[in-house]
């Protein structure tokens, strides 16, 4: 027996199909995901991470990519500043630091017109000095030291070797010293009198970034001059980058001790090299077994390198003892 369909129930079904059908198409045009090949789907801003003087320029560049990876024109950029560090030119991407000194994490921005995408730059603006400061005659010194230098077994110094006012060394051999030895003659006495003027010169930069938490351990870090007022661990690795300068400076101010942990290292990268970093310690340093250590350890007392630790840098002591392990190589950057 057919059933008739009332005039109401006729209309309800009536709105309900083409509301269904209008919401199927919307759905079509508001899918979520990301957009093909061949447009925008990120911006890259270079340079990044960047450390500027203050009032220092740079000019940043946008660089846009698709899905694939693909180079994607980006036109126009609109620049801004997020977290201060200084000014930019909103059109031209060209930017003066301040004369704060700090590091500004994500400051530089970089969008698209519509400013649904953008991209983000690092600044650190430090009262880095072009170079480093000079280590006079103390440069050709693996090891200076101010009391004794001692070593177990199985280490080389390629370098020079020297104590002042001290006039000691223990185990050598059978640890080997390719230069000269200068124990308590006044050849050892100028380098430390060198020293001294090095150390101060370090201690008195003014402080870029003061370090928190105080381990540099799994840390990246671009040039400048980095504080903490106690102890300085590193643990793991920590990568110095260059960012293409071969003059790049790196420079550590620790209040008291310098500890490395087992197989620590410090990794250069893009261009850093180990003659321009500095390590100045206001008590003493310890480089844990296995350490790869590459710097100039400048320390107000002692260094000890534990076993199976090497440098590519000095272990300079203004005033104790430099003290060696079994299989320590220390060789001048």
């Amino acid at each position: 027996m057919l059933r008739t369909l009332a005039a109401p129930r006729l209309a309800r079904l009536a709105v309900i199909v083409p509301f269904a059908a209008l919401l199927a198409a919307a759905c079509e045009h508001t899918a979520i995901g990301p957009p093909p090949a061949g447009q925008l789907l990120a911006i890259v801003v270079t340079p990044n991470p960047v450390t500027l003087p203050p009032s220092g320029p740079q000019q940043f560049v946008a660089v846009g990519s698709d899905i694939n990876g693909t180079v994607v024109s980006v036109t126009p950029v609109t620049w801004s500043v997020v977290a201060t560090g200084g000014a930019i030119n909103s059109s031209s991407g060209l930017f003066t630091a301040g004369t704060t000194l700090a590091t500004f994490a994500s400051t530089v921005r970089a969008c698209n017109s519509d400013g649904s995408i953008c991209g983000f730059a690092t600044v650190t603006v430090a009262n880095t000095p072009a170079v480093g400061p000079s280590l006079g005659t103390a440069q050709t010194y693996g090891i200076l030291a101010g009391s004794t230098v001692t070593c177990v077994t199985g280490g080389t110094i390629k370098a020079d070797v020297g104590v002042s006012p001290g006039n000691t060394t223990t185990g050598f051999p059978p640890c080997v010293i390719t230069g000269t030895q200068h124990l308590a003659d006044a050849t050892a006495a100028t380098a430390q009198n060198d020293l001294t003027t090095a150390y101060n010169a370090l201690a008195g930069l003014a402080c870029g970034t003061t370090v928190t938490p105080a381990d540099l351990g799994g840390r990246t870090l671009p040039p400048g001059v980095y504080c903490v007022a106690s102890s300085l661990a590193v643990t793991g690795a920590v990568t110095l980058d260059g960012q293409g300068n071969a003059n790049a400076l790196f420079v550590f101010q620790v209040g008291s001790t310098l500890t490395t942990g087992t197989n620590a290292n410090i990794a250069l990268v893009n261009g850093a090299q180990a003659k321009n970093v500095y390590w100045q310690v206001g008590s003493s340093a310890t480089l844990g077994t296995g350490t790869t250590f590459r710097g100039n350890i400048v320390a107000l007392t002692s260094i000890t390198l534990n076993d199976n630790a090497t440098m590519l840098g000095r272990a300079l002591a203004r005033n104790g003892a430099v003290s060696l392990g079994t299989n320590n190589t220390i060789t001048l950057p």
